[in-house]
């Protein structure tokens, strides 16, 4: 097994903030822009995504943001939202 793929020991957690720790979640989660096409309606990685980006809002003390994040990953779940149009397609 890679390094990459073991569990950190706690030790090595507590090299890292909360907050760095909350950004590489997020980053993990994040949609890229090579797999928006294949994930765009996928509510679990669409939830994901939102959830933590409330995390990191949360821990910026930036409440309201991360209000809004909570709110969409909820949407994601409920399946009161869906996937916007695609960016790139009608233009040009």
């Amino acid at each position: 097994m890679s390094q990459s793929t073991q569990p950190l020991k706690n030790s090595q957690l507590n090299e890292f903030t909360t907050l760095e720790l909350a950004q590489a979640l997020m980053e993990r989660l994040s949609i890229s822009p090579n797999d928006w096409h294949r994930l765009k309606s996928n509510r679990k990685a669409r939830a994901g995504e939102q959830a933590a980006a409330a995390l990191v809002f949360l821990l910026k003390e930036e409440p309201q943001e991360a209000l809004t994040r909570l709110e969409q990953a909820t949407g994601w779940l409920d399946h009161s939202i869906s996937a916007p149009p695609c960016p790139t397609h009608g233009k040009g």
